[in-house]
This record gives structure tokens, C-alpha cells and sequence, in this order.
């Protein structure tokens, strides 16, 4: 079988473990990499063999690969994904998606006008747990859904930007929103509360570091989620309840609790590895279906997040199916 040939836009940071999953897919070769740090650039095009690039339109004008990986912060997407869908060059989106509703829905529409395979890096849906989890859900009536997000300070510069990164529930703690829609159905209603209780002391920093958000389900179940980066360690989980069950899924691990009865399961995979080996599949075969989050989707779950952030700013509830008809 033909290989499928890979560039990535963004080099460092979550790229490097993309790249070190795709440099070992028997089915893929890496072709073209760009960053705009020339040394990152170049380095890790040594590394794989690959072409290397400063500039994303360069690389699109010259490059030769089928697929591209986009790693890049949600303020830099500029219009990488249109330039590349119009082309006929399949996509992997690293989320979030961009800090701007309609912008990206106009990105959604381009993608799905072109036919390519486009997924989107919500990873946590590959593991073998949140499946466990999905499958016993089937048919079953969540009544109420918690989730955290609760982690340290991430440095990077941008990161503790407002208008480069959204703050953490947009950049981090998505992952987790994510997760919420997956096992619970689409969201109706979001309240956020948020505030900078930690780190007023950090340069340049306008994002809160605690975050509450509340909703309720299209269904009419309540969902909460928690999220911080004022802790010194990471924990991250999710807990679907409804009548005599539970399942609560914390980290890799997945426990089913009924009356009288538990099951607990533990991840044996690697959730990035079994994410990019079925995009590079998806490309090979032509077979969307292959992955669990398509750029459409990713759209739905940062809608969402950037509407929890409209009611942090406004101290309103937002309606979903409002917030889709409004410029923010």
C-alpha cells in the first residue's frame, strides 16, 4: 500500500508527540515540516527526513504530502485549514479550533465543501476507558454529569493571554467539555463563573485561574464542570449519573458502578498513538467515519467553551442555540 505522506504546521510542544507517533506508522512518512522558529524547523526536519519550512504558504506552494497536522495556538490558525482543504489535503486539527465562532464555522463549511478527511485532536476519545464508558451509556438516561479539570501553570507566554489563548477552559479543560457531550448528548445552556484567585502576580496575565461552569443537556440533565490551574498536580475526570448507575471515569481508569455490582477498567492504550494511527488510516482508506471527532463536532464542543466564557464576561446563562446566531 502506498504511504500516506504527512506535513505538519507547528513543530513543538503536542506536534512533537504527533510526529513521533506518525514517524513509526509503517503506513505514513513524514514529508514536510514548518514552525516558525527556524532551528525547531529544522531540527525536527533532520530528525524525520523531512522537508523543512518557516512559512505555511511556502509549504503549501511546495511541499509534497497528502495529510497535514496543525499544531498550532488558537490564536495563530489564521486560514492554514481553508488554503489546505481547497487543495485537497486532509486534515488533523489540534483543538481548539480558534477563538472565534463564526470564523471557524466559515473554516467548517470550506472543509466540508472539499470532501477532504478532517479530524480534530480530542484525543481522550480514543481511549479504550471512554469507550468502555460510551458503550455501557447506549440507551441508558443521564441525569446529571460532573466533571474537573485541575491542573498547574502552563508558561508559555501566550498561554496567559486572553485573546491568544481563550483561558484554560478553552485551551485545556475542553478536553473534558468534550467528554461531557460525548457520554451526555449536545448542550443546551451554559453559566460560567471565573475569576483570577492565584496568580495576579504573573506578567502580562489576564486569564482566570478557576473556573465554574454549569449547564444543562438538550435532554434536560444538569452538568458541571470544574477547572483550574491552581494546583501543583494534574487530575482529570468525568462522572455520568442516572438512575441506579454510575460511571465515573478518573484519569485512565474507568469504574461502572449499578446497585450491587462494580466494574472497574483499566486503559491499555495510548490515546494519541490510536488517534493518529486512524487518521492515517482514515487518509489511506478514505473512511471518515474511522474517527471520533470531526472538525464539525470539534466545532460544537468550542462553542460551548467560548459561550461559557460570554457568560463569565456578561454574568448571563447563554443559550447555545443563541450564542450559534451571534458574533463573539
Amino acid at each position: 500500500m502506498k504511504k500516506v505522506r504527512v506535513g505538519f504546521v507547528g513543530a513543538g510542544g503536542i506536534a512533537d508527540i504527533h510526529l513521533q507517533h506518525i514517524g513509526k506508522n509503517e503506513q505514513a512518512e513524514i514529508t514536510a515540516i514548518c514552525d516558525i522558529h527556524a532551528e525547531t524547523a529544522f531540527e525536527k526536519a533532520k530528525t524525520y527526513g523531512a522537508a523543512a519550512y518557516t512559512n505555511v504558504d511556502e509549504m503549501l506552494d511546495k511541499g509534497s504530502f497528502d495529510a497535514l497536522f496543525i499544531s498550532v495556538p488558537p490564536f495563530a490558525h489564521g486560514d492554514i485549514e481553508e488554503k489546505a482543504a481547497k487543495k485537497g489535503i486532509h486534515l488533523m486539527v489540534e483543538k481548539p479550533l480558534g477563538l472565534d465562532y463564526q470564523t471557524v464555522l466559515k473554516k467548517s463549511e470550506v472543509i466540508k465543501e472539499s470532501g477532504i478527511i478532517c479530524g480534530v485532536g480530542y484525543c481522550l476519545r480514543y481511549w479504550d476507558a471512554v469507550a468502555k464508558a460510551k458503550e455501557y451509556l447506549k440507551g441508558k438516561k443521564p441525569a446529571m454529569i460532573r466533571g474537573h479539570y485541575l491542573s498547574s501553570f502552563v508558561s508559555t507566554p501566550w498561554y496567559r493571554e486572553w485573546d491568544k489563548s481563550g483561558g484554560q477552559l478553552v485551551e485545556q479543560s475542553t478536553h473534558v467539555v468534550d467528554l461531557a457531550r460525548y457520554l451526555g448528548g449536545e448542550i443546551d445552556q451554559v453559566y460560567a463563573n471565573m475569576g483570577l484567585q492565584v496568580h495576579k502576580n504573573v506578567p502580562n496575565i489576564n486569564i482566570p485561574d478557576v473556573t465554574s461552569v454549569n449547564f444543562v443537556y438538550d435532554s434536560g440533565a444538569i452538568g458541571h464542570i470544574d477547572s483550574t490551574f491552581a494546583q501543583f498536580d494534574h487530575r482529570m475526570g468525568i462522572e455520568v449519573m442516572g438512575e441506579d448507575f454510575r460511571v465515573v471515569i478518573d484519569g485512565s481508569n474507568v469504574t461502572i458502578v449499578e446497585k450491587g455490582s462494580t466494574e472497574s477498567f483499566m486503559s491499555e492504550v495510548d490515546f494519541y498513538q490510536e488517534q493518529d494511527r486512524l487518521f492515517i488510516k482514515a487518509v489511506a482508506t478514505g473512511n471518515q467515519d474511522l474517527l471520533l471527532s470531526s472538525f464539525e463536532d470539534g466545532l460544537k464542543t468550542l462553542a460551548v467553551t467560548l459561550a461559557a466564557n460570554q457568560s463569565h464576561e456578561t454574568g448571563l446563562p447563554v443559550k447555545i442555540a443563541e450564542f450559534y446566531q451571534t458574533e463573539y
